[in-house]
């Protein structure tokens, strides 16, 4: 009976910001953000505070206040990065379940009154599923749950292009089980 159940229900898992691409830019950014913002402020005080570099003899204004300045930012865009990665926003599931007939589509988001995004959709609201291929410098592969009142909810997580065959695997594994058209190929 139990792997009945399993064989009518679908479930994808969704990676949020807990990956290795913002933990790196986080350390990146808070490191040189630290770096820019201790030459800022050596050239004001004109007490070196790096040890293998010399921005006491930076004037001021200009170059220190604008080291000074991205310092700051980088710190700022670190500390973002961090609480993205800390709230891990972006990360959820797909599920697809013949026995209720249901779509259930969740996504943790920012913290507040709507952290939990939860998309509940009756599989005969479901039109199709649509692979969107766009190659060039920042290239694109999205797969689409289309439902009849025209919307486009997206099912993958936002990461580097996976493999062409791949997605048009999950693509057309996911059609089949749904028992729905596959457009965009």
């Amino acid at each position: 009976m139990n792997h009945k159940i399993k064989n009518l229900i679908r479930r994808d898992i969704i990676l949020g910001s807990r990956r290795f691409s913002n933990y790196f830019w986080a350390l990146i950014l808070a490191i040189g953000g630290l770096g820019f913002l201790l030459a800022g402020f050596s050239s004001y005080s004109k007490i070196n505070l790096l040890y293998f570099a010399n921005p006491t003899e930076l004037i001021f204004i200009p170059q220190g206040i604008v080291m000074t300045f991205y310092g700051v930012v980088a710190i700022s865009l670190s500390f973002y990065i961090t609480l993205t990665i800390i709230w891990d926003v972006g990360a959820g599931y797909n599920e697809f379940n013949k026995v209720d007939e249901l779509v259930r589509i969740m996504r943790k988001g920012f913290p507040g009154k709507n952290r939990q995004i939860l998309l509940v959709y009756p599989f005969n609201n479901i039109k199709s599923i649509k692979l969107t291929i766009q190659d060039g410098i920042n290239p694109k592969r999205l797969l689409f749950l289309c439902t009849k009142d025209q919307r486009q909810i997206p099912l993958n997580q936002v990461e580097q292009p996976r493999s062409l065959l791949e997605l048009e695997t999950q693509a057309s594994e996911l059609a089949k089980f749904l028992e729905v058209n596959l457009e965009g190929l």
